[in-house]
């Protein structure tokens, strides 16, 4: 259902170890889960803005854009520096079983929710068996 990748991943823990400090901000936590027929994609994004995310899906590519702007003045002096701020953006790969065009989306307390229904093609269905008189014969 989801493909899950970040071709820099490594790239940049290798960069980190070497230099002791962050390359960019980090990636958006997540969890997807199947939900019934719904599959459920979760993404925390705290002190980002509603405004500020953009979601699009292109084939079976879901791109999430969103930014953390700092509360603070640039001039004013950072004691501690934590907290990552800037654009953020992820990729998630969806599998074919998924409906993209009834994607749904809700922001609430930082919390990202993305529903996708799973495709009627790809539910089970029960496939009828017929027996005895119903039998066709098929010659060559």
């Amino acid at each position: 259902m989801l493909m899950r990748t970040d071709p820099f991943r490594d790239f940049d823990r290798l960069t980190e170890a070497m230099t002791g400090g962050r390359t960019r901000p980090s990636a958006m936590p997540m969890d997807a889960f199947r939900d019934v027929d719904t599959f459920v994609v979760q993404v925390d994004l705290p002190g980002v803005s509603a405004d500020t995310i953009d979601l699009t899906v292109e084939r079976n590519v879901l791109t999430i854009h969103a930014e953390r702007k700092a509360p603070i003045a640039e001039s004013a002096e950072r004691v501690v520096a934590e907290l990552s701020y800037g654009t953020f953006s992820r990729q998630l790969f969806l599998g074919d079983t998924l409906d993209t065009d009834r994607l749904t989306a809700d922001y609430d307390a930082g919390v990202l929710t993305i529903r996708i229904p799973i495709a009627e093609k790809a539910k089970p269905r029960k496939v009828e068996i017929k027996a005895g008189a119903d039998r066709r014969e098929i010659s060559a």
